[in-house]
């Protein structure tokens, strides 16, 4: 997801991404920041891939709604 450059301000990036880790758990992880540098990062651990989706979904929802916007979106299935 995307906000374009304002007011002297740089655009920024919000990018989130599921990945399954090796003990059958799944991982949320989220990188934001200015677009062009490095962002920060923040991991969040799932028992099951369900409960990691509906978080993405949320996360999705409320960056939604500060503004960002899809701006590219690669994967195996769509989420609704």
């Amino acid at each position: 997801m995307q906000i374009p450059a304002l007011e002297g301000k740089p655009a920024r990036f919000y990018q989130l991404a599921l990945q399954q880790d090796l003990l059958a758990g799944w991982n949320l992880i989220r990188e934001w920041g200015p677009q062009g540098k490095a962002g920060r990062i923040k991991k969040d651990h799932f028992p099951d891939m369900n409960t990691a989706q509906a978080a993405l979904i949320k996360v999705r929802d409320t960056q939604l709604e500060r503004g960002f916007k899809i701006v590219f979106m690669q994967g195996t299935e769509q989420i609704s």
